[in-house]
């Protein structure tokens, strides 16, 4: 045990020294990105030489010396490419950008060479083959993974399929930085300059605010809105200003898109096709069937399954939806107004004002950030009895950033958890849950993993809130609530990770499973009973009054049906893109008209192609999986069905969740993992009775 321990507290001082690397200048002034560069090309210089030791050891091959041994190799670079990619996504410049579109290619050709080393290979396939019938169930899925990442990735090729692999390997990772970079760069460089405050007609005080201080920052007066959620969505929401509104919504939806230097629509039509070229290249119909093969929905024709169900059900409420907006803007404009997409949430938000007298901005005053983090936190420790200690000696990459401990009911140490709330040029759009290092476990796998036995993860929970004001703190929308709580529900995921093997542990799971435990956070936002812990107006300290909780309930279902039929529309034109047979002919833009027509509801805008810009699928990992979003919808509304039944702090289910679903990993098959939960399999009617609709589409069939 002391050894262990030993072992534990070295890879702790180790990951240390990466952050440090990654986050910070030292006195001989080499860049962050000067030493990841080093640190990676160190990094695979040594991987290089623990993977010859594996291919080559003369022992016969078994799950020790050869899966276990390959598991554990690479840490050194594991670490370095790790830190390179959160920072380009959370805090990057013109050479860190610079030095990852040259590493990228570097490190795809390195992994390749593992995964194409015949020597390594044969010894894999050996242990495969003739596997020890005393292995425990983890370590056969962590076999059966390991040789099938293998043979995804060509080893089973001849020389010349291995040659064109590499090349689509390479080529893809050039592809992908590049259109990252581009998009960050098309996003940075928007600024909608408003110098005439009657042109700031409709929008609330804060939102002004905010606008002045953003402008402020650029040495200007007046008042800038920019391309971040933040800024973007209450001025699409709140202006009055038509025009204004199309210029903004425009330049949100052609970014990458105008034959600029930083146009996306070649970089994605060849993505696509690499992916269809290496599909096809390991003997897959297309990159859907190729990816699927490793979700729970299998195959193409479970998701299209999924989608044709959420259409049939949703869409004619939707319809009925958008011709109400669209009515009562004819009732403001006249007979011959005809909504267009930069209207929609304008109007939208006037019928929910005039049927409801609720406004999202109402209840920001009750959302500041201090307080939602002590209510997020809160409701981890009512469920879980886990705590949350912060620790500024930690090594951070932003002064936004803060280090949080976090300790079980026992106050045993269980991870450290960043948080990172606020939009910078530096940083990418949206939100999102990374690891910087996975919790495993180096015991043999027949004995328990325990807090204490175990290397504890790292991780990590980013967001784009509204910033603070010289005025006011950050006040949040119960939408940035929403987000708050999806994230933390990813990184209790990771948090809570009892596993044996880093490859199988916390999100290492399959991708239209890995939203539930997020989407299933998100289902307390709504909670009375939650709310109460934490929403206080920031300058009196009165709880949220419960008129405003009535009218958040009464608006909940507000457009349910419309935000599905969006959410749809993302995932009809993912799968459109990876069940290509054969390269796209014609425009993308006429492609995805089409390939998302059966899910849209507002009129086409020509110009716009959202291709150029879905970094989720193009460069976000979501390629073929963009409809897990709903897919999970469908398991969380059906797990917390089971917390409105018991209770919704109840610990014993709480501790049912996380025994069966957070702590094991990739470790199951994750309906293997669900069934365990729930004691069935999942059905739609919990997410139909949660969006007001009784009817239709209760067949959810999985596989």
């Amino acid at each position: 045990m002391n050894t262990f321990i030993s072992s534990q507290l070295l890879d702790d001082a180790e990951w240390q020294h990466a952050l440090q690397q990654g986050f910070q200048t030292d006195e001989c002034n080499d860049s962050p990105a000067a030493r990841l560069r080093h640190e990676l090309l160190e990094g695979m210089k040594a991987e290089r030489q623990e993977i010859e030791q594996i291919a080559h050891n003369p022992e016969t091959p078994t799950f020790d010396n050869t899966i276990l041994a390959l598991t554990r190799s690479g840490n050194e670079l594991e670490r370095a490419e790790t830190v390179m990619y959160n920072l380009k996504s959370a805090e990057t410049n013109d050479e860190l950008n610079d030095m990852v579109e040259e590493m990228a290619p570097l490190l795809a050709e390195h992994s390749n060479n593992i995964m194409l080393n015949e020597a390594l290979f044969r010894r894999v396939k050996q242990v495969y083959e003739q596997p020890d019938e005393s292995l425990t169930a983890e370590d056969r899925m962590l076999l059966e993974r390991t040789y099938e990442s293998f043979e995804r990735s060509g080893a089973t090729l001849d020389e010349a399929g291995k040659k064109e692999f590499r090349r689509i390997s390479r080529e893809l990772a050039e592809a992908g930085v590049q259109f990252s970079n581009h998009l960050l760069k098309e996003t940075n460089s928007f600024q909608l300059h408003i110098d005439d405050e009657a042109d700031l007609e409709g929008l609330p005080e804060m939102h002004r605010e905010a606008a002045a201080q953003e402008a402020a920052s650029h040495g200007m007066g007046g008042w800038m809105f920019t391309l971040y959620a933040p800024s973007f969505v209450p001025f699409m929401t709140y202006s009055a200003r038509r025009h204004l509104r199309e210029t903004l919504y425009r330049a949100y939806h052609t970014r990458c898109c105008t034959k600029s230097e930083n146009d996306n629509l070649p970089i994605v039509e060849h993505m696509l096709d690499l992916r269809r070229q290496k599909a096809q290249l390991l003997g897959y119909a297309n990159y859907a069937d190729y990816t699927l093969r490793r979700r729970m929905a299998g195959r193409p024709e479970a998701v299209y399954r999924l989608l044709d169900q959420l259409i049939e059900a949703y869409r004619p409420h939707a319809r009925r939806e958008v011709d109400e907006v669209a009515a009562f803007a004819r009732q403001t404009e006249g007979a011959d107004f005809e909504l267009m997409p930069w209207d929609f949430a304008y109007y939208s938000q006037l019928v929910k004002k005039a049927r409801f007298d609720y406004d999202p901005d109402m209840l920001r005053p009750y959302f500041e950030l201090s307080q939602v983090k002590k209510g997020v936190f809160g409701l981890a420790t009512r469920l879980y009895g886990i705590t949350f200690e912060a620790d500024h000696t930690v090594p951070v990459y932003h002064p936004d950033v803060t280090a949080y401990r976090v300790y079980d009911s026992a106050h045993r140490y269980l991870a450290l958890l960043f948080t990172d709330f606020f939009p910078r040029e530096g940083k990418s759009s949206g939100a999102w849950m990374t690891n910087y290092r996975n919790q495993h476990c180096d015991l043999p796998s027949h004995m328990q993993v325990t807090p204490d036995n175990s290397v504890r993860p790292v991780v990590s929970v980013t967001m784009n809130f509204t910033k603070p004001t010289a005025e006011r703190p950050a006040l949040l929308t119960l939408d940035e609530v929403e987000t708050f709580l999806h994230e933390f529900g990813h990184a209790l995921h990771g948090i809570f990770a009892m596993t044996h093997h880093a490859s199988l542990s916390g999100t290492s799971v399959y991708w239209d499973f890995v939203e539930l435990p997020s989407q299933f956070m998100e289902n307390y936002a709504v909670q009375p009973e939650f709310l109460h812990t934490f929403a206080r107006h920031y300058q009196t300290g009165e709880p949220l009054p419960q008129s405003y909780i009535d009218r958040i309930l009464q608006v909940r279902n507000f457009h349910a049906a419309y935000n599905c039929m969006r959410q749809v529309s993302f995932g009809l034109l993912d799968m459109a893109c990876h069940t290509i047979t054969a390269p796209i002919s014609g425009p993308l833009e006429e492609f995805e008209r089409k390939a998302w027509s059966a899910a849209q509801l507002l009129p086409a805008v020509p110009g716009t192609c959202m291709l150029a810009n879905f970094s989720h699928i193009m460069s976000g990992g979501y390629a073929a999986g963009y409809y897990s979003y709903k897919w999970a919808e469908v398991l969380d509304a059906d797990a917390f069905s089971l917390f409105r039944q018991h209770g919704l702090f109840d610990r014993a289910t709480a501790e049912s969740f996380r025994e069966h679903i957070l702590s094991k990993g990739g470790t199951q098959p994750p309906m293997e993992l669900y069934r365990q939960f729930m004691h069935r399999e999942p059905t739609m009617q919990a997410l139909l009775r949660r969006d007001g609709l009784l009817t239709g589409g209760a067949g959810f069939q999985p596989a």
